[in-house]
């Protein structure tokens, strides 16, 4: 159990903390508290639930104090499967803000279930070159060998890294350093759960010091203020046998956009491709991978229902982009009011940017 948890008193929901420095000078950070389990106790009912805010947390671990001074806020109290895009937004409109003035860099503290969607919407949202990190707990705060006070102590050393800038919204878990665009959640249970399998971590954090090995190019960034109306895009995975009678339905039920999670490189059954070739004169259509790792390919298979056969009849090839994080782009773009090819070129320049 963290060691002052039960000393902690309910925080009310816009409560600020500024932790005095140990000595003047120090950093500062802004410690933006969405909830999760890293925020969960045991409530009145069975499991544990969303308790805590940011000033609880940052109250648990005094060794934050020798990194920065710290504020905090909790906008949300929410698990992260709760989420959504205007949480996001709010977020975003926030940090910006917050970036552009005297604070070092920012921690976003939330749920794990969907940390590599939040962290991947705010790397296209957040400008600068000031670093974000996105962290949580895969064991609630009061269980034995809780992982929150690790993460936060990391993600405040990685927040206050000069080396750390200009690399976009990072993740730090279990003193791991992930690219955004890079990081997917590979374990149900293991505080070590988030690996980065198409380019590999950014760098680790040993002995109080963030070492970066990797640098990776940052995508454009979508002004916040543009992405202002909720745009519905469906992901579906293809699967053996798969004939796709969803698809005809999906502009009737609202989508705007739709993800296909093909197999392999990126292939298709043929008894759908006459169905996701129709869509495209409807909406756009986006060309991703089930599989965790590497790129959709190009040019290589030549059969109906290959890469090739797709990309010809107008699908967008998401490059290293998974399935989750493609739908995200996608909805941020037509939420940003484009359409057609300056949709098309938009997403391939951040699907690709070292293309």
């Amino acid at each position: 159990m963290w060691p002052t948890l039960r000393l902690v008193g309910r925080a009310t929901h816009r409560e600020q903390l500024k932790m005095a420095a140990v000595s003047a000078g120090q950093p500062k950070i802004l410690l933006v508290s969405l909830g999760g389990t890293i925020t969960m106790t045991s409530g009145a009912g069975p499991g544990i639930v969303p308790t805590l805010t940011g000033a609880d947390l940052v109250r648990a671990v005094p060794a934050l104090a020798e990194v920065a001074e710290i504020e905090a806020v909790s906008p949300f109290r929410l698990p992260g499967p709760s989420l959504t895009f205007a949480h996001l937004r709010e977020v975003a409109r926030l940090l910006n803000e917050r970036l552009a003035g005297d604070i070092a860099g920012a921690i976003v503290v939330q749920g794990t279930d969907t940390i590599e969607e939040t962290a991947f919407v705010l790397d296209c949202l957040v400008g600068g070159d000031k670093p974000v990190i996105v962290t949580g707990a895969m064991r609630g705060a009061e269980a034995p060998g809780a992982d929150g006070p690790a993460n936060l102590l990391a993600s405040a050393i990685v927040a206050t890294s000069l080396a750390a800038r200009g690399l976009g919204t990072l993740v730090v878990l279990n003193e791991t350093i992930h690219a955004a665009r890079f990081v997917q959640k590979a374990s149900t249970f293991l505080p070590s759960t988030f690996a980065s399998l198409s380019g590999g971590p950014l760098g680790s954090v040993i002995e109080g010091a963030a070492r970066i090995n990797l640098r990776v190019t940052r995508s454009a960034v979508i002004a916040s203020g543009d992405t202002g109306t909720d745009q519905p895009v469906a992901l579906i995975t293809a699967a053996l046998g798969d004939d796709g009678r969803m698809l005809a339905g999906l502009p009737a039920l609202g989508y705007r956009g739709l993800v296909i999670e093909a197999m392999g490189v990126g292939h298709v059954p043929a008894a759908i491709v006459d169905a996701l070739a129709s869509l495209t004169e409807i909406f756009p259509v986006v060309l991703s991978s089930r599989v965790a790792s590497g790129p959709v390919f190009a040019k290589t298979y030549g059969f109906p229902g290959s890469e090739t056969d797709l990309l010809g009849r107008g699908l967008i090839p998401s490059g290293t982009l998974g399935g989750l994080k493609a739908r995200l782009l996608l909805a941020l773009l037509l939420g940003a009011g484009l359409q057609g090819q300056l949709l098309r070129d938009a997403f391939l320049r951040m699907a690709l940017p070292s293309a």
